[in-house]
């Protein structure tokens, strides 16, 4: 565990001590809020001071949204935390990182981006499964992994890529051996087919910045503020019970889709 000045035990901090606006460790960011702050739900693990958290749609929220939040697909995702106080965020162990942004745009996978400022306005990329921030203010994000900044010209294994800032957006690149044979040509009719990122990539060019994380492996997808059903968990682990469908009555599954909700994450909706 992290230890004090002497050494002889744990960090412990208090409203006061916790860092304003920065990281505590790699794995947790201190954001000290004082108005209004846009954060993706089940990202908040703690906080002090006098804090509410409304969902969108939520009355007087609204004018802020409508300034600041133009993703109506996304928009469920999110809530609006208002107050005074110092908000802990994380997000399963995966490293977190805070980014400035000065009058530029950036687009980033959207189950990475965990919260941004009220400064920034938020729109829906074109490409399927990212949200764009413009503007001039802070965002957090996570990774699997450190990130990395790289410049186009550049090609990239898609499931390395967190993000792309001030630089046109990508297009795919197959590599020649990949579309031969009849495997190939199935590919090029249905666009199906699994590959790894030696064969299939995104390419960059023009000018900007490409965000890289220090892994193949894409963050494991969740449905955006669920509560896993488990024991030591209010409610978790209760078997289901007889005419519900997943855990605890949930959403129903449609067999062979899965759960609507990781769908409509998986493309974007």
């Amino acid at each position: 565990m992290p230890t004090g000045h002497g050494g002889t035990g744990p960090v412990v901090w208090d409203a006061h001590s916790l860092p304003a606006g920065d990281n505590v460790n790699p794995y947790a960011f201190s954001v000290d809020l004082n108005g209004s702050y846009f954060l993706q739900k089940g990202k908040m693990v703690a906080y002090y001071g006098d804090i509410t958290f409304k969902g969108v749609g939520a009355g007087a929220v609204d004018r802020v949204l409508g300034q600041h939040f133009n993703s109506p697909m996304h928009a469920a995702d999110w809530v609006v935390a208002e107050g005074r106080g110092k908000l802990l965020l994380a997000d399963r162990a995966f490293d977190l990182n805070s980014y400035d942004l000065d009058e530029g745009n950036l687009t980033v996978r959207s189950g990475n981006l965990l919260a941004f400022d009220p400064t920034l306005r938020l729109k829906q990329s074109i490409i399927p499964g990212f949200l764009t921030l413009i503007g001039t203010g802070r965002f957090v994000a996570a990774s699997n992994g450190p990130v990395h900044f790289v410049e186009p010209p550049i090609r990239v294994d898609p499931q390395a890529l967190v993000g792309w800032a001030d630089c046109p957006a990508p297009c795919h690149h197959y590599d020649h051996d990949y579309m031969h044979g009849l495997i190939g040509g199935l590919r090029r009719l249905t666009g199906i087919g699994g590959a790894s990122g030696e064969e299939h990539q995104f390419e960059f060019i023009g000018a900007g910045q490409v965000l890289l994380q220090s892994s193949e492996k894409l963050m494991a997808e969740r449905s955006v503020g669920a509560v896993d059903a488990e024991a030591g968990v209010p409610v978790g682990g209760v078997p289901s019970q007889p005419g519900t469908a997943g855990h605890g009555g949930g959403n129903p599954n449609i067999p062979g889709l899965g759960n609507l909700g990781d769908l409509g994450r998986r493309f974007g909706l």
